[in-house]
């Protein structure tokens, strides 16, 4: 598993996963009002929390893998020192229009309940939050035996875990938008029907009532 340097430079130079991003911040950069401020919630090295603050919003961060956060302060040293990108830890103070989770943050997650109410306390009503997550759908996916180990687990529960060091979990969008309630309603799920299918990501958009 990449992290810290490895992971910045992998990721950085894997044309898959910048269009991923590409998209994703475009989403995020469209959602946010001008000037408004946003939590990077998992945000790795700062890749994105670096493209937020260059568009004009204050941006915290937060992440909890050590690795990760040498490379961030490195990475966005200079937005640190302007004080435009914010390093934060639990529990979460700041108050956002917009929280972000790129690249499967959720994922880590076993269970997001507590998850959607401690980020209900940080963004504004009628803000967001945007998470990319790992698409349990993704038939690229079938030629593992561990999705094929998993795919009843899928139809009955809308969720499983691989076995692995970081024990990923994978979730029907419907089983990630009951955890949000009764603070955030799914409002958007991109792809939605083939796509479903083709993407090894999929974007879930929740609205703070």
């Amino acid at each position: 598993m990449h992290v810290g340097e490895q992971y910045h430079k992998f990721i950085q130079t894997s044309p898959r996963d910048q269009a991923v991003r590409d998209r994703f911040l475009k989403m995020a950069l469209d959602l946010l009002p001008e000037g408004a401020d946003v939590l990077d919630f998992g945000a790795g090295t700062g890749i994105d929390a670096k493209t937020y603050a260059a568009n004009g919003h204050l941006t915290f961060v937060y992440e909890p893998s050590a690795a990760m956060g040498e490379y961030l302060a490195q990475h966005c040293r200079d937005e640190i020192a302007r004080k435009t990108v914010i390093a934060t830890a639990p529990p979460l103070t700041c108050k956002v229009q917009g929280v972000t989770a790129n690249f499967a943050v959720l994922n880590h997650f076993e269970d997001h309940t507590s998850l959607f109410e401690d980020l209900s306390h940080v963004v504004h009503q009628g803000g967001f939050v945007l998470a990319s997550m790992l698409n349990p759908y993704y038939l690229g996916d079938v030629r593992y035996g561990w999705w094929r180990a998993n795919v009843m687990n899928l139809v009955r529960h809308g969720r499983y875990a691989i076995s692995s060091e970081s024990r990923i979990h994978r979730f029907a969008p419907r089983v990630v938008a009951r955890a949000a309630l009764p603070y955030f309603r799914l409002e958007r799920l991109s792809p939605r029907g083939l796509g479903l299918a083709t993407d090894l990501y999929m974007f879930l958009l929740f609205r703070r009532v």
